[in-house]
């Protein structure tokens, strides 16, 4: 049959990106506690396109990720690409998946257990022995206002936020070990199941332990670049965002690390 996508193109335009986009698919992640966590990702994968190709072949996609889509951990994400750049003969390879993590979380006094959603995503590109790779995880916290804790004879305003990590892969590491270290940055972590005295508890240790969205991104970038001391970080960026309570707007900070303008 003929194949027109190997037909040579004369308008002489090369694309950066072409692909297939928004792909719901099921994946399996790696999970710290369970091994292995079934979860559902939105995919996007692309390869660059020379100007004197007509179009690629957007099935090739799906069948490679198909292949890997069973374990496809951060060491396979980028061999998963290195497949399609090959396959496709393409100069460049572009991934990324965004899926929901779940984790079983106690609650400080009861411990009754509950599930906790935490969004995350794999980005990378492929160019023959080059190779970047970004990891992104965002969790929601509790702050609660220092200068309304100091300002007030009683009380002081909370609210929930969002903090979110992006790292550059250098090395593996355990998902749930990046969500904990920020929930410790926080006023107080998220629970989805609290009973009474968790609720006492979580309020009362938040008050003990007021925090800006200011201090929420240093604490973690402190954390993030002591993270690993026999592998560290190279590149990471923390940004905090809070749904204020008593103000019409939101909160913000953001930081970002880079080991080579460091020393």
């Amino acid at each position: 049959m003929r194949d027109i996508q190997n037909e040579e193109d004369l308008r002489e335009v090369p694309l950066d990106k072409v692909g297939i986009k928004n792909l719901k698919y099921p994946i399996t992640v790696l999970d710290k506690s369970r091994k292995n966590q079934s979860t559902t990702a939105s995919v996007d994968l692309y390869v660059n396109l020379p100007h004197n190709f007509k179009g690629t072949h957007m099935s090739r996609f799906v069948q490679i990720f198909h292949k890997y889509h069973k374990d496809i951990s951060m060491q396979h994400f980028l061999d998963m690409l290195e497949e399609i750049r090959i396959s496709l003969d393409a100069q460049k390879a572009y991934g990324r998946i965004v899926f929901p993590y779940f984790i079983e979380k106690e609650a400080p006094v009861s411990h009754e257990k509950g599930i906790m959603e935490y969004k995350c995503s794999f980005e990378a590109e492929v160019e023959d022995s080059n190779r970047k790779f970004n990891i992104s995880i965002q969790v929601p916290v509790s702050t609660l206002c220092p200068c309304s804790k100091a300002i007030s004879e009683y009380g002081a305003h909370n609210q929930r936020g969002l903090v979110s990590v992006k790292v550059l892969y250098s090395d593996f590491f355990w998902i749930e070990d990046v969500i904990k270290l920020v929930e410790n940055c926080a006023s107080s972590p998220l629970y989805s199941v609290l009973k009474r005295k968790d609720e006492k508890f979580v309020t009362e240790a938040a008050y003990d332990n007021p925090r800006f969205v200011e201090d929420v991104v240093r604490e973690v970038y402190l954390g993030l670049k002591n993270f690993s001391i026999n592998n560290p970080f190279k590149w990471f960026s923390v940004e905090a965002e809070n749904e204020e309570s008593i103000h019409f707007h939101n909160a913000y900070a953001y930081a970002e690390y880079n080991k080579k303008n460091k020393g």
